[in-house]
Formats: C-alpha cells, sequence, structure tokens
C-alpha cells in the first residue's frame, strides 16, 4: 500500500485527485497507476483502470487470477466491473469511499472468487484526498 501512496502523491503533484493503484504478481509489482483524467481529459482514466491496463499488458492477457491490486480508495463502480471482468484475484485498498464506491452495491459488482482487505493504511490513504480538497476550497 506503501507504493500505491506514493503513487496517489504523484497524483495530487499532477493537480489530480491524489489516488494510487499498483499490482502485484507473485510478490513484484507489474503496474503502476494514479488518476489521470485531467490530464488526459478521460473520466475513466481512473488510478485503477491505468494500473489494469498495464497489468494485463505485463502478463499478457485479460485475466488477473494470480494478482492483488493495492489501491488508496475503495474502487468506483465503473473500476469495480473492470476488475471483475479482469477477474482480479484479490483487491486491498485504504479510504472507503462512501459516496461513491464499490461496496454501496449489492450484490458486489466485483468478481465472487476476488478476495477483499479494507482499512488498509485508511488513515494515510483518507489523509491524502482530505488534504487535497481542503487546499481547493
Amino acid at each position: 500500500m506503501r507504493e500505491a501512496l506514493k503513487e496517489a502523491e504523484a497524483a495530487g503533484a499532477e493537480g489530480e485527485i491524489p489516488i494510487g493503484a499498483v499490482v502485484v504478481c507473485k510478490g513484484r509489482i507489474i503496474a503502476r497507476g494514479h488518476n489521470m483524467t485531467e490530464r488526459l481529459g478521460d473520466p475513466s482514466a481512473h488510478a485503477e483502470m491505468i494500473a489494469l491496463t498495464a497489468a494485463t499488458s505485463a502478463v499478457g492477457g485479460k485475466y488477473l487470477n494470480d494478482c492483488t491490486l493495492y489501491v488508496t480508495v475503495e474502487p468506483c463502480p465503473m473500476c469495480a466491473g473492470a476488475l471483475n471482468w479482469a477477474q482480479l484475484g484479490a483487491l486491498v485498498y485504504g479510504a472507503d469511499d462512501p459516496k461513491r464506491g464499490c461496496s454501496l452495491f449489492s450484490p458486489s459488482l466485483l468478481h465472487p472468487k476476488t478476495e477483499i482487505r479494507k482499512g488498509v493504511l485508511a488513515d494515510d490513504c483518507s489523509a491524502l484526498v482530505s488534504e487535497f480538497f481542503r487546499s481547493r476550497r
């Protein structure tokens, strides 16, 4: 998660909402991403989507069942749907997103076999986003 936090900090430094993600497969980071919606002018350029695209390229296929995605904030429904299609093995996230997070939906938007762990370094992850928006008000 600390590597995902580094990605989130990079996003914030670029004026993006500070959310970062890394994909780990067989003990090593195979992909990184952070929000790029402003830079690319693309509402789908979330950290998870950037990391997902890089990870599928790294493994040479569309399935990530042996991989874990670490992301600083709970994925939105769009990202959860993409992670479902990728059959992600595990999802680890920091801060909950009570307004837009995928856990608002039942049944889960994630693949049924995806293991979920939440709250990892939640305070650090949440503080980045809170400070970002506080500094813009």
